[in-house]
């Protein structure tokens, strides 16, 4: 019993730390914003949290849209990347699509963007595959 416990409660402080990561996104230091992306792509690649994300999805979406709009080049390529990352995490189901439906045209923005840095640009190109090929029900 005690031991169930004990994981419950390291499973909520984790998600408290998750809370506090994306609400951290929307932070005007773009320090702090990049931290919290940095710290969101390591939680999104090391453990499944589609059940908690699935809540989530559409915060998290409204501000790595903010992060891709209006950051520069490192923050807009972990944006990129976490973005990756929670397309993987929600499949290829109707969630998956709705994130990546909503984000594709600013990524193509991004991507087409001569002034924007090279590695936002690679990332936002690798986010654009790899969403188009877990998430897009339209085969074009």
């Amino acid at each position: 019993g005690s031991e169930a416990a004990g994981e419950q409660g390291q499973e909520e402080e984790a998600e408290d730390r998750l809370k506090e990561h994306m609400d951290n996104l929307l932070d005007k230091s773009a320090k702090t914003r990049q931290a919290a992306l940095q710290s969101l792509r390591l939680a999104f690649s090391s453990k499944t949290l589609s059940e908690f994300l699935l809540e989530r999805r559409l915060m998290l979406t409204d501000s790595l849209e903010k992060c891709l709009r209006k950051g520069k080049g490192e923050e807009q390529g972990l944006a990129g990347t976490v973005l990756t990352l929670l397309c993987l995490q929600m499949g290829s189901g109707p969630e998956g699509e709705e994130v990546f439906r909503s984000l594709k045209p600013l990524l193509v923005s991004v991507l087409t963007d001569s002034t924007a840095s090279p590695s936002a640009r690679q990332s936002c190109a690798m986010a654009l595959g790899m969403c188009c090929y877990i998430a897009a029900a339209d085969l074009e």
